[in-house]
């Protein structure tokens, strides 16, 4: 796998991943930033939320469940001296689908928390990973935007 991060100006750079996608990361103003893009660590607990959530509808679909939506909510916390690594992760994720069975859900977060998501798993190395669930019946979900 490979990236290229290519400044622009004051804190705002393209980065590019192997597969041809770009994205922009800006800082905030009083780091020099103009608030252009995604700080590079929320694009880290981003990318933890996308492959657990990769994972848990993955295993759900090879366990024939119904999944019809798959929301991912995180809230970090991160030391307050540099390194500011995040020191605490909790993740819960609302699983909806008509007849989805409360135990394949609970089984797949833990799948993915325990043996799959290589973001979570490499992480979970500085910071206290939690997770939880919901299932929702389809059609009963109420607004999910975070």
């Amino acid at each position: 796998m490979k990236a290229r991060i290519k400044w622009v100006e004051g804190a705002t750079f393209i980065g590019e991943s192997g597969s041809g996608h770009a994205v922009v990361m800006d800082g905030p103003p009083e780091s020099g930033g103009r608030n252009l893009g995604i700080r590079p660590m929320e694009m880290l607990l981003l990318g933890m939320g996308g492959c657990t959530a990769f994972d848990v509808v993955y295993i759900l679909g090879k366990a024939r469940q119904p999944v019809t939506d798959c929301v991912v909510h995180l809230e970090a916390e991160r030391a307050e001296m540099p390194p500011k690594v995040f020191t605490r992760i909790h993740v819960h994720f609302v699983v909806s689908g008509d007849g989805l069975s409360e135990k394949q859900v609970a089984r797949a977060v833990q799948l993915s928390a325990e043996r799959y998501c290589s973001a979570s798993i490499m992480l979970g190395k500085a910071a206290v990973i939690t997770h939880d669930y919901e299932v929702i019946a389809a059609g009963k979900a109420g607004d999910d935007s975070a």
